[in-house]
């Protein structure tokens, strides 16, 4: 199966498709009703408001909108990894582990407020990969802090990506103090709108615009499906990495600073669920784009070709094992 995803063939979207649906079936089979949580911001909210009466007419609704967002993300990490030239040869291996990593746990296959921060995420890394040389890059810097500002109204500890986007501003640019303002500006654009609209609606509260951001440890549930689910997201993730370190220096120079950013992404999404912690793995998700991008790797690069056949269908197995036989979704 993996060999198929290695080449670059459009028949391929369907294998992909069909793949997702076949490995994802309890969302349609079990459907369930997203419920907002407390940590989740006002747009979230309104999103929810608005679309709540057709999940109460057809239960399938919500299923087939999660489906359709992680499917497109997946189609849109594909798409950059190729058109960036991150891999020798380009492939649809980097949807295939994006898919296969958001089927590790429940929580990811459930229409949230971190679900749709991927997709700004997403479009926050591509124009952070193409504003590496441009001569103007103001207009881009500035859509990244806004995207990174309506994000913060999905989820506020969403906000925790500043640090990402400052680094990656110091990777992919030279210095200049007025980037950083107008990336900063951008952020806060959301925020001076949304104060308009509470002065004129008359329900002004300058509690609301204050971020409500607290620091813990997440209290999480041991098992060994938890244990199983962490080994196959780690153990590809790690030779992924290596296999990336062994061919940098055959990549391009910006090809080197894409990784740099795919990392510090990582790093920057594995601090969110230390802010605003919760019980659920909900806000994980934000950190499989990026290993979805290392574990392409490990699956395109290995020599070993028993290797990658055998984390594939392993976790496969393990997914179908954990709908059937483990706590289910």
């Amino acid at each position: 199966m993996t060999g198929i995803f290695k080449q670059k063939n459009p028949a391929n979207l369907l294998f992909l498709l069909l793949g997702g649906i076949l490995l994802k079936l309890p969302m349609f089979t079990e459907p369930k009703q997203p419920v907002a949580r407390d940590a989740d911001g006002i747009l979230y909210r309104g999103i929810l408001h608005v679309l709540e009466p057709a999940g109460k007419a057809m239960p399938l609704f919500f299923p087939i909108l999660c489906f359709a967002f992680l499917f497109i993300q997946a189609i849109v990490l594909t798409r950059f990894i190729n058109n960036q030239r991150m891999m020798t040869k380009p492939s649809y291996l980097p949807g295939m582990a994006y898919l296969l990593l958001t089927s590790l746990m429940p929580e990811w296959n459930v229409f949230s407020a971190p679900l749709l921060i991927n997709s700004i995420l997403l479009f926050i890394l591509s124009n952070l990969f193409s504003i590496y040389n441009q001569p103007n890059a103001k207009g881009a810097i500035f859509n990244i802090g806004v995207a990174l500002g309506l994000a913060s109204f999905l989820l506020i500890s969403s906000l925790t990506f500043i640090v990402w986007i400052l680094l990656a501003l110091a990777i992919m640019r030279p210095f200049r103090l007025n980037e950083w303002m107008i990336c900063l500006l951008g952020i806060t654009t959301p925020f001076y709108f949304y104060a308009i609209y509470t002065v004129m609606d008359g329900v002004w509260n300058w509690q609301e615009f204050v971020p409500h951001i607290t620091l813990g440890m997440p209290s999480l549930k041991q098992s060994v499906w938890l244990a199983g689910s962490l080994s196959l997201i780690l153990i590809p993730f790690l030779s992924g990495g290596y296999y990336v370190q062994e061919n940098l220096r055959r990549m391009l120079i910006n090809v080197r600073k894409g990784w740099s950013l795919l990392l510090l992404y990582l790093l920057a999404a594995l601090l969110l669920p230390f802010v605003n912690t919760s019980e659920t793995f909900e806000n994980w998700i934000m950190a499989i784009v990026p290993m979805a991008a290392f574990h392409s790797c490990t699956y395109f690069y290995s020599n070993w070709r028993f290797y990658p056949t055998l984390l594939f269908w392993g976790t496969v197995a393990f997914v179908i094992a954990y709908q059937q036989v483990g706590p289910g979704w």
